[in-house]
């Protein structure tokens, strides 16, 4: 009885510590992606960048003049990126609130399903209605030099697909909102609209604004849509109808092609792509922390004014 008793509890332990060693490997499986990635990148793309630093930082992209010159590339992604989720996170804002307070609530859940349904089309589909939709349209009633393609189209079709990000982490944190903060609102005088924008918005804003970040990294990252509809002229931007092309697509349409310093210098582009991301990422951690700091101060200048 006592064996039984010792080989039931020495199977127990044994059992413990596997799993203890999965869930430890599963926790330390991103950290170890993300640092084998940031060598990749850095051991390859950091060499090229000092030894080709003239060049590197023009705005002149010609593979068989041995120029590589990313600067027109990188402006035409933020650019983009910008543009995309102003339009995107505006407008996926004002549908999380429509479906969160002035929606019939019969119509909530159907909006909301398809709305989210728009995250699972490929990026290939969504680049086929830009080109077959709204690069045409835009060609022919709103740019003023016949040019469809585009930072307008690339930007529209972007903002479209960030759309689910943004109406589900918004309308998630709407939801996460004390009900009687909108209520107490409406008892004191305000109306609907002023109690929205007033009270529910900013207590939600940190949600709002992860959802941002999200969808600002979608943005940055996405490539084949963005290909199918920008045009990939590796120009300077001066204007919102004109043929650009972006970090990623640069990398896209040239990484089974280009050999030697070409091949190298997609993996340069890769090691600015990587900067811009963590860039923008860190500053938004910041905003959101100093929003937060405001906010306890506030808090605590408010108890402190209480208890006298």
């Amino acid at each position: 009885m006592t064996m039984t008793k010792r080989s039931i509890y020495s199977f127990i332990s044994a059992r413990d510590k596997v799993m203890k060693a999965i869930f430890a490997f599963a926790a330390l499986f991103s950290v170890l992606a993300l640092i084998t990635i940031t060598v990749f990148l850095f051991a390859g793309g950091l060499p090229f960048i000092f030894s080709h630093g003239d060049t590197f930082w023009g705005v002149v992209w010609d593979v068989h003049s041995e120029l590589y010159g990313i600067m027109s590339m990188a402006v035409a992604t933020l650019f983009v990126t910008a543009l995309s989720v102003i339009m995107g996170v505006t407008v996926g804002l004002f549908t999380a609130i429509c479906l969160y307070k002035f929606c019939p609530k019969k119509a909530v859940a159907p909006i909301s399903h398809l709305i989210n349904l728009l995250a699972g089309i490929p990026s290939v589909i969504y680049g086929l209605f830009g080109m077959v939709v709204i690069v045409p349209f835009i060609r022919d009633y709103v740019s003023p030099n016949g040019v469809g393609y585009g930072i307008l189209s690339a930007s529209i079709v972007l903002a479209v697909m960030i759309l689910p990000t943004v109406v589900s982490v918004s309308l998630d944190a709407m939801r996460a909102v004390p009900k009687n903060y909108f209520e107490g609102a409406l008892a004191l005088g305000a109306t609907k609209e002023q109690a929205t924008f007033k009270v529910l918005i900013p207590s939600a804003k940190s949600g709002i604004f992860a959802g941002a970040v999200l969808a600002t990294g979608r943005a940055l990252g996405e490539t084949m849509a963005v290909i199918m509809v920008i045009g990939n002229s590796p120009e300077m931007p001066n204007s919102l109808f004109q043929s650009v092309r972006t970090l990623t697509a640069n990398i896209a349409l040239g990484a089974t092609e280009m050999t030697g310093d070409a091949a190298t210098a997609l993996i340069a582009c890769g090691v600015v792509l990587f900067v811009f991301t963590l860039i923008i990422n860190l500053t938004f951690a910041l905003v959101g922390k100093n929003g937060k700091d405001k906010k306890g101060a506030v808090r605590e200048k408010s108890n402190k004014s209480k208890n006298k």
